[in-house]
C-alpha cells in the first residue's frame, strides 16, 4: 500500500466499472478512503468489496449524476461516511450512436446531461466539502473528441460518435478551466483527462477483453490510423494520471487538459 493519498477521502463517479473502478482501486492502494458512485448498484458494491478485500477502504453510494436531487443526497451521504471530502473524480459519462444532423433531440439532451451537466451537478455539491477540508483536487473526464475533428473521408472510413458527445466533452474542458480559476481562491486544483483508445467494457462493446484476448475499441481502426504509439491503452493508464493529478505530486498544476491517447498528431 502506498501513501500518496493517505487519509484523503475521494469520490469517484461512474465507479462501478472501467476507468472509474480502476481509479477507485488505485486511490485505495495509495491510502485513500474511496466513495464509489454509480447507477448500477450490484456492480458498484462488488468493486467496493473488492477494494476492501484487498485491504483498502471503500463504500458504494448509488447516484445518477444527471439527477441533481439525487446528487445532493448522495454527496451528503458520502460526506457523512468519513466526515470530509478531499478529491473528486468526475468520471461518469457515456456516448451515443447517432450522427448529426439525424440525432434525436432526446438523445442529444441525455448525453449532455450525463457528461456535462452531471459533472456540474457533482462538482457543485462536492465543492463546499473540499473547501471545508482546506482544499484538494478535482479531476474531470473529457475525451479526445473534445479537440479533434474529422474529414468526410475519415468519417466514412472510420466512423464517429454523436455530436452530443463532442459538444459535451468540449463543455467539460471549458468548465474545467472555469472551475480552476475559481479553485485558485480556495486551494482547489481542477484538471481534466482526455482518453483516446482505452479498452473498457463500454469501449469494447459491453464486455471487456484485453487485446491479447481479442478485445478491440469500437473505433480501433480510426485510432490506429491516427496514433503515434501502437495498440490500445488500458484503464490503469488513465487511473495513474488521475492519481497524479489528485495528489501533492501535482501541487503546481491546475487548469490543464492532459491527453492519454498514444499520441494523436492531428488535432483541431
Amino acid at each position: 500500500m502506498g501513501e500518496r493519498l493517505k487519509d484523503k477521502v475521494a469520490i469517484v463517479t461512474g465507479g462501478n466499472s472501467g476507468i472509474g473502478a480502476e481509479t477507485g482501486r488505485t486511490f485505495a492502494r495509495e491510502g485513500a478512503k474511496v466513495i464509489l458512485m454509480a447507477r448500477r448498484e450490484e456492480q458498484g458494491k462488488a468493486v467496493a468489496q473488492e477494494i476492501r478485500d484487498a485491504g483498502g477502504e471503500a463504500h458504494f453510494v448509488g447516484c445518477d449524476v444527471g439527477d441533481n436531487d439525487g446528487v445532493q443526497a448522495a454527496v451528503a451521504e458520502a460526506a457523512g461516511i468519513y466526515g470530509r471530502i478531499d478529491v473528486l473524480f468526475n468520471n461518469a459519462g457515456g456516448g451515443a450512436g447517432s450522427s448529426f444532423p439525424n440525432e434525436p433531440i432526446e438523445e442529444f439532451q441525455r448525453v449532455i446531461q450525463i457528461n456535462l451537466t452531471g459533472t456540474f451537478f457533482v462538482s457543485q455539491a462536492v465543492w463546499p466539502h473540499i473547501v471545508a477540508a482546506g482544499g484538494g483536487a478535482v479531476v474531470n473526464m473529457s475525451s479526445l473528441a473534445a479537440q479533434r475533428g474529422f474529414s468526410p473521408a475519415m468519417k466514412a472510413e472510420y466512423g464517429a460518435t454523436a455530436s452530443s458527445y463532442y459538444a459535451a466533452k468540449a463543455g467539460v474542458d471549458a468548465l474545467t478551466r472555469y472551475m480552476a480559476g475559481v479553485g485558485g481562491e480556495v486551494n482547489i486544483r481542477v484538471n481534466c483527462v482526455r482518453p483516446g483508445q482505452i479498452l473498457t467494457p463500454g469501449a469494447t462493446g459491453g464486455t471487456y477483453k484485453s487485446e491479447e484476448e481479442g478485445g478491440n475499441h469500437v473505433f480501433k481502426r480510426m485510432f490506429d490510423f491516427n496514433q503515434i504509439l501502437p495498440g490500445a491503452g488500458r484503464s490503469e493508464d488513465v487511473a495513474n494520471l488521475v492519481l497524479f493529478l489528485s495528489c501533492d505530486e501535482s501541487k503546481f498544476i491546475t487548469g490543464e487538459m492532459i491527453n492519454v491517447d498514444g499520441g494523436v498528431p492531428a488535432k483541431l
